[in-house]
Formats: C-alpha cells, sequence, structure tokens
C-alpha cells in the first residue's frame, strides 16, 4: 500500500530524504485524495447530468447545457488532480494509453451531443480509472463477468 501511495503522489524511491520530508508535509494524505476524488467527480457527473437534461428547455436550454456541462467537466476532470497532482496529470494525459480517451473527452459536437454526452462519459470514467493501479484490469473482468 505504500508503494501505491508513493506511486500516486508522485514520489520516487532516489528522492533525497529532505525533498522527501517536504513532499510528506505538503501533500494530502491517501484517504483526502479519495475522498476529494469521489466528492468531486460525483459533482461532475451530476452537473453533467443535469445540463444533459437542461438540453431540452426551450429558448434557454443551449445556454443551460453548456454551463452545467462544462462545470460538471471541470469538475469531474478536476477530480483526478487529487490522485496524480496537476503537473503529472497534465504529463500523463497524452501517454498512449490515455490518448483516446483524452480525445474522446475534449470533442465536442452540438449535433450528436446526446451520444457525446454519453460517450464523454464512459470516457471520462475510463481515464480517471486509469490512475488507480489495476482498475481498469477490474473492470474488464467484471465487465466480461456480467456479459457472459
Amino acid at each position: 500500500m505504500d508503494k501505491l501511495k508513493r506511486v500516486l503522489s508522485g514520489q520516487d524511491a532516489e528522492e533525497s530524504s529532505g525533498m522527501s520530508e517536504v513532499m510528506d508535509a505538503t501533500t494530502l494524505s491517501w484517504g483526502t485524495r479519495m475522498k476529494g476524488f469521489i466528492a468531486c467527480f460525483a459533482i461532475g457527473v451530476l452537473c453533467s447530468i443535469l445540463g444533459t437534461c437542461l438540453l431540452w428547455v426551450p429558448r434557454k436550454g443551449l445556454i443551460l447545457f453548456a454551463v452545467f456541462y462544462t462545470l460538471g467537466n471541470i469538475a469531474s476532470i478536476g477530480s483526478t488532480v487529487f490522485l496524480m497532482g496537476p503537473m503529472k496529470q497534465l504529463k500523463r494525459m497524452f501517454e498512449p494509453t490515455r490518448l483516446i480517451a483524452t480525445i474522446i473527452m475534449l470533442w465536442h459536437n452540438k449535433g450528436l451531443a446526446l451520444i457525446f454526452c454519453i460517450l464523454q462519459f464512459f470516457a471520462l470514467a475510463w481515464y480517471s480509472i486509469s490512475f488507480i493501479p489495476f482498475a481498469r484490469d477490474a473492470v474488464k473482468k467484471c465487465a466480461s463477468v456480467c456479459l457472459s
């Protein structure tokens, strides 16, 4: 568990003890990181769902959709900062294992808004769990058991 915490906090084994102490003093605990991730992700998904539902409100629906959906995406993407930290996340966002999810997450199209909203939820969830070691494998195994 300590190794998992070190990897997610960006600490390497080669760090000097002085730098390690500074990192320990300035980073969030594992429990706080998970709580922050879950809270931000849930708020983001709720805002995005609300925005999608508001899309069909007459006259102001498109504006409400844009505001709530954008806020939801910012909160959801921001939730993954709790897992890795902002700089490390930006660096890892465009790695080959996350590139397709990143592109889908950032791609918006008004004409197919509902389809892309659903795809974006899945892409964001897949992108988010990519920061949790072995989570993708667990989801794949669970899905294969459920579908077989």
